[in-house]
């Protein structure tokens, strides 16, 4: 059921649709007649609050500007953020954990000697290049491992600041295909689920006489020669 208002309502907006058509052409302020030829008093308000805000002010020049760097902003931190993200979608997941200091002198104690007969070193997932830089400080060619370019970039100029940038190199590539044959020393902060794979890898690649050293987790099969430190700052050194 429509009551006499609601009818005179539409009636009314369609008359001011036509008004719009007619005053967007002419430009020029408009009466609004009914279909009888009378003025039409809300009609004519409605043409006027029309003529007043005809569909919104444009938006003004800092909005945009506002809403462009939350935009660029919220890029930029996803494109950052993806690097840390996808390694959990893969099969084998070996996040970002800094070392330690503890680990890192466990580390160095476990490399002790080695770099002047066998100076080639490789960390596999090398995170933020902090194995690898104090590696070349210590006398080895060291080189990082790392998926997330983000850490790679970090670790060149890492490396830079430390004055190692020729001894200690960086690539972002899959550690499952690296080759390992080149390096006498290889470090690995790994997970659990990797150690076997990693196990067969090494096996395969690394010339006798290589030592391998294990953070956080042992090989499945291989005997450490030698376990320092306790807890999660233990290292095993792994003689081939």
């Amino acid at each position: 059921f429509t009551s006499t208002r609601d009818l005179k309502m539409i009636e009314c907006r369609e008359i001011v649709d036509t008004v719009k058509e007619e005053a967007a052409a002419a430009n020029t302020p408009n009466i609004v007649l009914d279909k009888d030829g009378k003025v039409c008093d809300v009609c004519t308000d409605m043409q006027a609050e029309f003529a007043k805000n005809p569909g919104g002010l444009p938006a003004k020049r800092a909005g945009l500007i506002i809403a462009g760097c939350i935009g660029g902003a919220g890029l930029a931190i996803t494109t950052i953020c993806v690097p840390f993200v996808l390694p959990a979608l893969r099969a084998v997941c070996l996040p970002y954990v800094p070392a330690t200091t503890t680990q890192l002198a466990n580390v160095s104690k476990a490399l002790r000697g080695r770099s002047t007969n066998h100076p080639t070193l490789v960390d596999i997932g090398s995170g933020d290049g902090r194995i690898v830089i104090q590696a070349a400080k210590g006398g080895f060619a060291a080189h990082g491992v790392e998926l997330n370019r983000w850490l790679v970039y970090f670790s060149r100029w890492s490396a830079w600041r430390g004055g190692v940038r020729g001894q200690a190199t960086f690539a972002r590539q899959d550690l499952w295909k690296s080759d390992m044959s080149k390096f006498n020393n290889v470090v690995i902060f790994g997970v659990e689920q990797m150690m076997n794979q990693l196990e067969s890898k090494l096996e395969k690649e690394l010339v006798e006489g290589s030592v391998v050293v294990a953070c956080r987790f042992k090989f499945p099969t291989w005997k450490p020669v030698e376990e320092i430190g306790v807890g999660v700052d233990t290292v095993w050194r792994y003689q081939r």
